[in-house]
């Protein structure tokens, strides 16, 4: 088996949410989310690590400083940790793309102790 290369850049988003339960909606509250991207890129060439910084900020800026609830696709789906990972991981995937980058692993923390991961699979 090769080895596989990766970097990681480390992020985080300011924004609040609040949970929708059976009972109803929970109390709004704040997160700094942590957001750590594993990224495969083409290491035959010299990386421009601020325009992968710059896409992936273009992603989390919608989000910053935002109660989620109010903002799609939250405002549909529940903004737990699991579908905010899983949305990040969907657009975050597309956006590297275009620059021919291949989001290896993601994870979102929204404490230091609690975080939703996401690992791309070849299968």
């Amino acid at each position: 088996m090769g080895e596989v290369h990766t970097y990681k850049i480390k992020s985080y988003i300011n924004a609040s949410h609040a949970m929708r339960w059976e009972s109803g909606t929970g109390q709004k509250h704040n997160h700094t989310w942590e957001v750590i991207t594993e990224i495969q890129l083409d290491t035959e060439h010299l990386v421009r690590f601020n325009d992968i910084e710059d896409d992936l900020k273009g992603v989390s800026a919608r989000y910053s400083g935002q109660f989620l609830n109010e903002i799609p696709p939250f405002d549909k789906i529940n903004p737990s940790l699991e579908n905010i990972t899983r949305y990040f991981y969907k657009e975050l995937t597309a956006v590297l793309a275009k620059s021919q980058a291949k989001l290896m692993r993601l994870e979102v923390g929204e404490s230091p102790t609690r975080f939703y991961c996401i690992q791309h699979t070849d299968d």
